[in-house]
């Protein structure tokens, strides 16, 4: 098939694949933030008085894990903010924008910046 300049899919693709990114970042945020509370849930059962193997490294490792999602969603917002830039305006349909995605994109990077602060504390 034939590229055709003003086909709006080329701007849509790119659309599908800022939202691949948010997803694969948010399901890696959420992993981390289970990883740093289940150490949470470990300290406890230690204080309780059940005999609970575990370690500290829990809390570090899931912050590295919500930071890690976020740094997958800005990387994303930025590859897709350049390729908007260098389409054609006849390829981005007329009633559409990045602006939107791009702005739920930064706010969810926001969201994983002041939970991996909080999962520090």
């Amino acid at each position: 098939m034939a590229y055709d300049p003003g086909d709006p899919r080329v701007y849509f693709a790119a659309e599908r694949t800022l939202l691949a990114w948010l997803r694969t970042g948010i399901g890696v945020m959420a992993f981390g933030f289970v990883v740093a509370r289940f150490g949470l849930f470990l300290r406890l059962l230690h204080a309780q008085g059940e005999a609970a193997a575990g370690h500290s490294m829990s809390p570090v490792l899931g912050t590295l894990l919500v930071l890690l999602g976020a740094a997958a969603i800005a990387a994303g917002a930025l590859h897709y903010r350049q390729f908007v830039r260098r389409l054609a305006p006849t390829d981005i349909p007329a009633s559409w924008g990045p602006g939107t995605a791009l702005a739920l994109a930064w706010s969810v990077v926001l969201v994983g910046i002041v939970l991996a602060a909080v999962l520090l504390i």
